[in-house]
Order: structure tokens, then sequence, then C-alpha cells
């Protein structure tokens, strides 16, 4: 039975995770184990992209992609956004100056690994006639600098890291390793927090514990959290689709900006859309949460692996009011009714049959100009989504028709569902340390208080120089 004793355990190896890491081994001489529940990055295969006679996803126990050393972002297609305006909300605990450079750091850790100096320009003529374009629609431009690396650039920069901290003699990295619970020992001084292994394989005691879980384990978290009486705060959810058309129709914008991140107001319904994760001649993916059926998009830096699609998400930002608390469930019953409605698998439907309250089948798809980059079940997404965000998702299609003429056409593919879970965030000071529990973090996505890479890798070094602070002291 297991019974070790270090100095930092990192609970996930997300990117966060993998930067605290980093940070701590650099500026420390403290003992680090890092605890994953996936594998070892290059161990990391998803079957279904591995074998393209398989149409369905196998539902995995560990799910490749979404669980691992490097996260749920390891397949992503690297996308660091370079800005305090989204992607997390670590301004709500240091001054934006000190996120950005916390962002530039991490950007610079990329690059030590192989990432590229490319970053887009958010202030070119192209992008004010854009944005005042779109301000005549009441759509609102998000400005930031992206850089993009690329899915397969994304992976093997990651897999250089995991070699990098295997190699580093303080570090330890323990894949395939699940906590079944977080406890604090009320008498024990140098090593109070235990985590528990699965199945009594046995203990790790460490001194400082950061939490790292992703969006793999962020309910796992929850309700550790919960256990140890501490408090939580999440009323949002936000469901919708992934859009995907000809790369062409959206060239001139992607081309300049990479990435429009544009929101909207609906008229319909006063809630809040906003374009996500767009992926020029890229992919649409499906993702295993628990056993639930969602849907990404990836794109690769390499012009000769890409499509001549363009997919990005369009999301419906859903904000629940008392008495109701569990968002995350209500979404997860809407992706489980898509999943039931498509024979256990996403659904795809033409934007034309779904204005006109009909499902897509075959042979429409077949038809289609715009061929599928992931086989998914024809259906009708209204028969699984709820009217109201249904009806936000059509209206703001048909408003971004008026900026990229195209996008409303009748074979433009809708999947579904695409779901954003918004974790339960922990009370936490400026360092990101859990309030009243002293020597213990939350960091990135699965604690709630990131939704990208940049930021993500910027909390985990928040967190490591925290703890650094305190050992210089």
């Amino acid at each position: 039975m297991l019974n070790e004793r270090y100095d930092v355990c990192i609970i996930g190896a997300g990117i966060s995770g993998v930067c605290a890491a980093y940070e701590l081994n650099k500026r420390t001489n403290l003992s680090i184990l890092v605890v994953e529940q996936g594998d070892e990055i290059l161990k990391r295969s998803c079957p279904k992209l591995k074998d393209k006679s398989i149409t369905k996803c196998l539902k995995c126990r560990n799910c490749s992609i979404m669980k691992g050393f490097g996260g749920a972002g390891s397949f992503s297609d690297g996308k660091y956004n370079i800005t305090t305006e989204f992607g997390g909300w670590l301004s709500d605990y240091i001054s934006d100056e000190e996120v950005m450079e916390m962002i530039y750091y991490v950007d610079d850790i990329n690059m030590e690994f192989g990432a590229i100096n490319t970053i887009t320009d958010d202030d070119s003529e192209f992008v004010k006639k854009f944005s005042k374009k779109a301000l005549e629609y009441d759509l609102h431009l998000q400005k930031a600098k992206v850089k993009h690396i690329g899915t397969e650039n994304n992976f093997e920069i990651l897999a250089k890291m995991y070699d990098f901290l295997k190699s580093q003699k303080r570090i330890k990295i323990m894949c395939n390793t699940k906590i079944s619970s977080i406890e604090k020992l009320t008498k024990e001084v140098k090593y109070p927090y235990q985590l528990s292994l699965e199945e009594g394989k046995g203990y790790i005691h460490c001194q400082y514990l950061i939490a790292a879980p992703g969006r793999s384990g962020s309910v796992w978290f929850s309700e550790q959290c919960q256990k140890l009486g501490i408090k939580l705060s999440n009323n949002q959810v936000d469901i919708g689709v992934r859009v995907e058309l000809p790369a062409e129709i959206m060239e001139e914008v992607t081309d300049e900006l990479y990435e429009a991140k544009l929101t909207y107001l609906t008229k319909c319904h006063k809630h809040r859309v906003r374009t996500f994760c767009m992926n020029p001649y890229g992919y649409v993916v499906n993702e295993n949460v628990d056993g639930i059926i969602t849907v990404n998009g990836h794109s690769y830096a390499d012009v000769n692996m890409r499509s001549k699609n363009t997919n990005f998400a369009l999301l419906v930002s859903l904000t629940f009011t008392e008495p109701f608390k569990e968002p995350n469930k209500y979404a997860r019953q809407i992706a489980s009714l898509v999943n039931m409605i498509g024979g256990d698998d996403i659904i795809v439907q033409r934007f034309g049959d779904l204005k006109e309250g009909r499902r897509s089948t075959v042979e429409k798809i077949n038809r289609s100009t715009v061929k599928p980059t992931l086989t998914a079940t024809p259906g009708n997404l209204g028969l699984a989504i709820p009217h109201d965000p249904l009806q936000d998702i059509i209206e703001t299609i048909e408003v971004l028709n008026n900026i990229v003429p195209g996008i409303a056409n009748v074979d433009t593919l809708l999947y579904g569902l695409e779901v954003k879970f918004y974790s339960d965030k922990p009370d936490l000071d400026k360092n990101l340390q859990v309030k009243g529990y002293d020597n213990f973090y939350a960091i990135g996505d699965g604690a709630g208080i990131t939704r990208g890479l940049a930021q993500a890798g910027a909390s985990g070094i928040i967190a490591a120089r925290a703890i650094i602070q305190k050992e210089n002291s």
C-alpha cells in the first residue's frame, strides 16, 4: 500500500497543473508530485480518431480526449487568447496588468518547448472596420491578440513538457491514478493534506496542495469541497451548437482575426449569445464528458492537414436564480436527450431544416453543399434543445449573416449539443488559495476561475509563486 509524502501535490496535469509544476521546479527545491487520472500523453489515443471505421464514440472509461497528461487542451487547436477580456476571471483576484504578465510568461514557457512566435494583430484597419460593421447590428466584437499553435503542434509541445518534467529529480508524475478523497488532518503539522487513492491503494500526504482538476474532474472537485465545507458558487451554463460552413465564407475574417469572438443580446429572449472556439479549415469532433457525448472543434497549423470548412461554437448563456442551483445537471439532461434521439450520438442538422422545423435526413446531408467533417446522426435538434435557446440560436445566426453573408445558408450545418459547463467556484483569496485552508490552492478551468488555455496556465503560475513566496519568507 502506497504511503508517500511530498512538499507539493498537484491534482491534475492539464496546462494549469503543468505550469505550476514547471514554476515550482524552476524556483524551489520542493519535492513535487503530479497526479493525473488519465494516461501519459503519448499513450493518449482516441479509437474513433485512430480508426475511421468507428463512427460512434465508444465511451472509453478514461476518455483520451478529455483525460490524461496535458488535460482536455491536448487535442484542442492550441489557441492562446492574449487578453483579460475573456478566457477566465483572474482579474477578479489580481490586476489586469498582473494577469497579462502571467499570460505572456506562459507564452514564454510554450516557446521554450517549441511554440511559434506569431500573434495576430487585434488593431488592424480590417478589425476596426469589422468591429464597426458588427456594432451596426448590435454585435460586439471582443478584441484579443491570438496565438494559434495548431492541434498537432500543441500536442507535440505538451509531449516535450512531459519529458522535461519527468526528467526532473524533484518531480514525480503518477498517471492513471485517481484520488478518491481529500482530507485535512488537524493533528498533522508538516503534511496536513491527505489524499486517498481509489480502491484502497494507499495515501499521499503533502504540505502544499494544488487542485487543478480540469473539466473532467470538476464534478469530483465540487464534491470534495462540499465535504470540506468550502463555500462554492455557480449559477450559469452555456448550451448551443457547433456551426460548420465552407471556409471561404469566413476566410476574410479568419485570415485577419483567426477567431472572431462576437456577443449578441437576443431580441426574443434577452439572452447573451456568443461565438466561441473558431476553427478555420478545421474539423468538428466529439467529446465524452462522463458518458455524455458532446461536440467541439479542432484545427491544424499544417496546411496539408486542413479541411475545406470552418467551424465555431454558438453558445447561449443561461443564468439561473433561486431556488434552482444545478445548471450543469440541467445541461447534462439536454445533452443526454440529444444523445438519445441521435442513437447514442450527437445530431447534425442543416440550418434550413431547423428553421422549417423539419429533421435532416441522410439524403439531405449527402446532397448538402457543406460536407460534414464529423460523422453524426442527421436529425432534429428542435426535439431536444428547449424553445428559448433554440430561438436565440436561430436569431443570432440570421443577425451574423448581415456581417458575414453566407452564415445563414440553408446548407450550413449545426451539430449538437455543445455545452460549456461552468465549474463550481470555491471562495479564494488573491493567490487562489482556498479561504480557511492554508496552503490549499485551486486553479484552472475545473476550479471555475478560467475558461481557456492562456488564463489556465497563468493561474498555475499564480499559485506556484504564492508557494514560492511563502518558502522564501
